[in-house]
């Protein structure tokens, strides 16, 4: 199966199957995407958007993001959620050398994590139902509020810290063209040092401190989002599929 779907004006749009689990199952394909802005679909990319069928569309950005770049068209069928985790505006005056990005981009999705309770909740609770699927989850870039519930989806799953990692690492095969299209976008606009950026210390960081501050990723999910050990079950059921992963 094909992980990265191409599109002109989207560069991290992909599939998340095919990723083994510890009991021995994978992960389906065509259930659950990521992407970047949806917004910029348009033409021949909307229509081949239109061919994945998906259902729902969950978007994590701001609504004054929503506004301003623009949301998936509408089509037929498809229902759509505007499900903002980011709370606090990420200040990068912090950011210094000694401080590497993969650190600093930890902090900010343990800051998601708390900030963003309820629609995380809601978010999961939606992949959950197997009615909803297939499902497109999307941010700005696609790399870190995606990143975050992502990780959480295939971490609830069962997939291993290594496969989550190499997940989210995938997005930097897009950073070069992304920052290249947001520069043609915002022209002269500034930009921090790690902007784009995915490295894999990132999502491994932000897994083990998540893990130390709650127990494991699961505990989190069940005692802070709130969510039933059944809908985990239902998630499982419906994403999971046996057979030995493809890629």
């Amino acid at each position: 199966m094909i992980r990265h779907i191409e599109f002109s004006n989207l560069c991290n749009f992909r599939d998340v199957g095919g990723y083994a689990t510890g009991d021995g199952r994978t992960v389906q394909w065509q259930r659950l995407y990521r992407a970047d802005s949806l917004g910029w679909l348009a033409g021949d990319d909307l229509t081949a958007f239109r061919a994945l069928r998906v259902r729902t569309v969950i978007d994590l950005r701001h609504p004054f993001e929503v506004e301003k770049s623009g949301r998936v068209p509408e089509t037929e069928g498809q229902s759509y959620h505007n499900l903002p985790i980011e709370g606090r505006r990420w200040d990068t005056t912090p950011y210094r050398e000694e401080l590497d990005v993969a650190r600093y981009l930890a902090d900010r999705y343990l800051e998601i994590t708390e900030d963003g309770v309820d629609n995380l909740r809601t978010a999961l609770e939606t992949i959950a139902r197997a009615d909803n699927a297939p499902v497109v989850i999307h941010c700005a870039a696609g790399k870190d509020r995606t990143g975050v519930l992502a990780a959480l989806v295939l971490s609830l799953a069962g997939v291993g810290e290594d496969d989550i990692v190499a997940d989210y690492a995938l997005t930097g095969l897009a950073t070069e063209r992304f920052i290249a299209d947001w520069l043609r976008r915002h022209p002269g606009a500034p930009m921090w040092p790690g902007f784009g950026l995915a490295p894999a210390e990132t999502m491994r960081l932000f897994l083990s401190d998540l893990a130390s501050r709650h127990g494991s990723v699961e505990t989190y999910v069940t005692q802070v989002l709130q969510i039933s050990p059944a809908t985990i079950g239902l998630l499982r059921e419906h994403l999971l599929t046996e057979g030995t992963s493809e890629g």
